[in-house]
């Protein structure tokens, strides 16, 4: 779009994202039926992304032959062709599946936010908003380092020294990575800290990694936050009841690094999407 639309002196520019040049900036898609909002939108984000507003699904998927964006922004009520349906459009063809979708709405009930999760967006912002969560959302997707997954916190409780030092090793520079060695003080830590995932040792000898779930499922603060065993036996049976008490997913030792990263990450992104679909229903409550 031109620079003679309309400018808002306030706009909230955040520090996060400093002006680029433009053979560094990013391609954005922006999707919306309302002229008004594209061109906020854009005059908003312009200085740190390449922007290119439509006003209809039709139009993106014209734009869709010529290049592929690195994410699109896309409002859930539209006429003719919702964001749902074109969502859905974006998914099931195999040259659209990797673009990031994140949603830009007013519609912020937990039915649309939980149906935009299933049906494959990675993040949803709500009307109206501050440049800077809009920011801090497309950072988040465009650069990993940048993402709130990689402020999250790690508690690994093995009674192998050895093992936690080698887990430290491989998630330090993502996570804030805590280790345990004496599965009996858990409770003593949980005080101290909140973590975001467990990596639990499956045998240790003074209390399983099994008789520690319902110790974790027992605080309020975690009945849903991701549990990963750390077994050396991976048999059918040992995954079974893993799944049975309330894990997330099991890793066997000796572990593969970037197995152990893409599990952590794959289960932390789901986890922190519901507990931000948690904080939405408080506020609207």
């Amino acid at each position: 779009m031109s620079d003679d639309l309309i400018k808002d002196e306030n706009l909230d520019v955040p520090e996060n994202a400093e002006p680029k040049d433009e053979a560094e900036l990013r391609k954005i898609v922006v999707v919306d039926d309302l002229n008004f909002h594209l061109v906020s939108v854009t005059e908003r984000l312009k200085k740190h992304y390449e922007i290119f507003p439509v006003l209809s699904a039709d139009i993106l998927f014209e734009l869709l032959d010529n290049f592929i964006p690195d994410l699109i922004l896309l409002d859930i009520g539209m006429p003719e062709v919702d964001g749902f349906e074109t969502l859905d459009r974006l998914k099931n063809e195999p040259k659209f599946t990797g673009i990031p979708v994140v949603f830009l709405t007013g519609k912020a009930d937990r039915k649309n936010i939980q149906k935009a999760v299933d049906r494959g967006a990675v993040d949803y912002i709500t009307k109206p908003f501050k440049d800077t969560d809009l920011i801090d959302c497309i950072e988040g997707q465009l650069a990993p380092e940048k993402q709130e997954i990689n402020k999250a916190i790690i508690l690994a409780v093995d009674d192998s020294p050895s093992i936690l030092l080698e887990i430290d090793s491989a998630l330090s520079d993502m996570f804030r990575v805590y280790t345990l060695p004496e599965p009996e003080r858990l409770n003593d830590l949980l005080n101290i800290v909140t973590p975001d995932l467990f990596l639990l040792d499956y045998k240790m000898p003074k209390i399983t990694g099994f008789e520690l779930v319902p110790i974790i499922r027992d605080n309020p603060m975690h009945y849903e936050t991701p549990i990963l065993f750390l077994t050396s036996e991976g048999t059918i049976d040992h995954i079974s009841a893993a799944y049975t008490l309330g894990a997330s997913d099991f890793i066997v030792k000796p572990f593969d690094e970037n197995n152990l990263r893409e599990k952590i990450e794959s289960q932390l992104r789901g986890y922190l999407i519901r507990r931000r679909m948690r904080e939405l229903e408080k506020h609207f409550s």
